[in-house]
């Protein structure tokens, strides 16, 4: 297994970490105060705020960003690219989303957006690879 196939189990875990994250602001707190409710999660989830609201949109996010990272590194190696380069922008890429969801959940905007694109950029630049080849 290539480090850019486990990059991919990193993405996939990303979204899981980032619902840890929100869930985080209920621990302790009764259901009935406001606490975590696990029989209406998305309806508790849509009624917080701050780190709590901003660290489930993450979560949402990296829902959203999994399927085209995992293509494109699995396309990248059935077409025979298999290496340094899409290694170290799988890394790359999952260092992005590391940094993007701290933006996220710390409220900065316009960082945030920045780094979702470069993201994006190393994204598509693993996917094509192939043509470069």
């Amino acid at each position: 297994m290539t480090i850019a196939l486990f990059c991919i189990l990193i993405a996939a875990v990303m979204p899981i970490v980032c619902a840890g994250i929100s869930k985080s602001s209920a621990w302790g707190v009764p259901r009935r105060e406001g606490g975590y409710d696990n029989r209406n999660p998305r309806d508790w989830a849509a009624k917080q705020e701050g780190f709590a609201k901003w660290a489930n949109a993450a979560q949402e996010n990296s829902w959203e960003a999994l399927p085209f990272f995992a293509a494109a590194v699995i396309v990248s190696h059935m077409l025979g690219v298999v290496g340094t380069l899409p290694n170290t922008l799988a890394m790359v890429f999952i260092g992005l989303r590391v940094v993007y969801v701290w933006l996220y959940v710390t409220g900065r905007q316009s960082q945030r957006s920045l780094v979702w694109v470069v993201a994006l950029a190393v994204n598509v630049a693993i996917f094509l690879l192939p043509v470069f080849k």
